[in-house]
């Protein structure tokens, strides 16, 4: 498997484990010239959730998370802003999440959610 459908996978899997939770699929790898957004999701009490989503090989020395620097988030953040403004929801909760996916010698995946990794 190659990197982009690793993190395609990783991707899916993020998205099954927050659709396991209850939560509803939005938008996936929503892009605009700002930067792009993973996943977006709505939790049931109506929270939104934008979700950066980081698939790597396990590490013990540097969590996936670690890659989404100040940089990184600054672009999320105005990639929000934009989705946020041209979709009317401007005015909704939002949390920005961050999701460690990392693939097992089993075949299977484990997923970590870091909530509320970052602020506006």
């Amino acid at each position: 498997m190659d990197r982009a459908e690793t993190g395609r996978t990783g991707e899916a899997v993020a998205a099954r484990y927050y659709q396991k939770q209850g939560c509803e699929l939005v938008a996936h790898n929503y892009r605009t010239r700002m930067g792009e957004i993973d996943l977006i999701l709505r939790e049931p009490d109506g929270t939104l959730v934008l979700c950066e989503v980081k698939t790597r090989s396990p590490d013990p020395l540097a969590a996936p998370a670690a890659a989404v620097t100040p940089a990184k988030q600054r672009r999320l953040i105005r990639t929000a802003e934009y989705y946020l403004q041209h979709t009317g929801q401007s005015d909704e909760p939002v949390r920005f999440d961050v999701a460690e996916v990392t693939p097992l010698d089993s075949g299977r995946w484990m997923v970590h959610i870091i909530k509320g990794a970052f602020t506006a």
